[in-house]
């Protein structure tokens, strides 16, 4: 039983189809012969393809590898760009609940690159505080290179007031990313009407392989590249670009984009069912991300279990063939709770209890009644290990 969409999700039959098929074929998109031109013509079918499925124009669709390789060249393209221009603009916001992808290439700039990272606080929903944005604008907004805030929250599922956050930039002329991997086919993403100047995505949250992804960036941002090399993506990422992973990710976006509000209200109703659940059987079980279900990823269900390690609650439930995540980093193979939950206020002990689980277009109700039914136990069998590791510590 799957319960880690967030993760990865299942490719779809028509994208797997698709990448079989271009696999099969041969030809470098760079290169003049007729099989480089045939090659050339896929990848640009699936640039238009991309774009058209999310507001945005084919131009303005840089391919990338993935969502890591898309917000590091935001992050460090944006701010080497902006740095260049105006030697002033050194400061970097960044919300505090960002996915590594974005956070680590910030931390890496602040001690590499001369950068001024500013954290931006969330509330206890891990929704980002508006108005310490504005309060750091009004501070320092001409000294501001970009700000970095995602679309949706991938632990808690919390969708961002993107709308405030370009509204605020603007004033400043400050370009705003943000990184809407969770967010493509859950909730309506259109990179044209947001007024985001650059976004992230990629293809194996969507029903799509890994190892593609996009920048979607506007045209006349000026990014500095990341990657050096043939100069391919207008300048801005070298590489040689894989036909058949294109092909099949522009085509996984067209269906998630297309499916959307019916696969929306489908695992939206199988996330309430298993929130009620959760909470009915586990009733000091605390739902993290907001409850207004209209703020929030229709597919995610975000749990702290109180006396409860994650890893505990998420080896028994593998055992008991349940799938799930516990949303928190591991360092060095070490555990520790949750950077996102720890901004949101919840303190370590309680963050290093949770459980996220997240549902996708194979999920199904046997799902939610196969956790339901062996959850009771599990939590109490984690609760036993805790005490038991806590009583051996003291």
């Amino acid at each position: 039983m799957y319960l880690d969409h967030a993760a990865t999700t299942p490719m779809i039959p028509e994208a797997a189809r698709v990448l079989a098929e271009q696999l099969a074929r041969t030809g470098n998109p760079s290169s003049l012969h007729a099989s480089g031109r045939a090659a050339r013509r896929v990848v640009e079918e699936s640039r238009e393809r991309l774009a058209a499925a999310l507001g945005a124009r084919p131009s303005e669709v840089v391919w990338t590898s993935g969502g890591t390789e898309a917000d590091n060249l935001a992050v460090k393209g944006l701010f080497w760009a902006r740095r260049t221009q105006d030697p002033r603009r050194r400061r970097l916001l960044v919300s505090a609940v960002e996915h590594h992808a974005v956070l680590d290439p910030a931390f890496w700039m602040a001690e590499h690159a001369g950068a001024e990272l500013v954290l931006l606080p969330v509330d206890a929903d891990g929704v980002l505080d508006v108005d310490a944005l504005r309060e750091e604008l009004e501070s320092n907004g001409d000294q501001a290179a970009l700000i970095s805030v995602m679309w949706a929250n991938n632990e808690v599922g919390a969708l961002q007031p993107l709308d405030d956050v370009v509204s605020l930039a603007r004033r400043y002329g400050v370009p705003v990313h943000a990184d809407a991997v969770q967010a493509v086919g859950q909730v309506p993403v259109d990179f044209g009407a947001s007024g985001l100047d650059a976004m992230t995505v990629t293809g194996h949250k969507v029903g799509g392989p890994g190892g593609a992804g996009a920048l979607l960036a506007r045209r006349g941002l000026d990014l500095t590249p990341v990657l050096h090399g043939g100069g391919q993506e207008r300048g801005v990422r070298s590489g040689t670009l894989d036909a058949a992973l294109l092909a099949s990710f522009g085509l996984a976006v067209e269906r998630a984009v297309g499916d959307r509000s019916a696969f929306a209200a489908r695992v939206g109703a199988l996330r309430d069912t298993l929130v009620a659940g959760v909470e009915a059987l586990v009733p000091d079980a605390v739902l993290r991300g907001p409850r207004d279900t209209a703020r929030r990823l229709p597919a995610n269900a975000h749990f702290t279990f109180p006396g409860c390690e994650g890893d505990s609650l998420l080896y028994l439930l593998d055992s008991a063939g349940i799938e799930a995540s516990t949303g928190s980093a591991c360092q060095a193979g070490v555990p520790r709770p949750s950077h996102v939950l720890l901004a949101m206020g919840v303190d370590e002990l309680a963050a290093r209890g949770a459980l996220r689980f997240s549902l996708g277009h194979t999920s199904t109700d046997a799902d939610v009644e196969a956790l339901l039914a062996v959850l009771p136990g599990v939590v109490d069998r984690a609760r036993a290990a805790g005490l038991a590791t806590v009583g051996a510590g003291s």
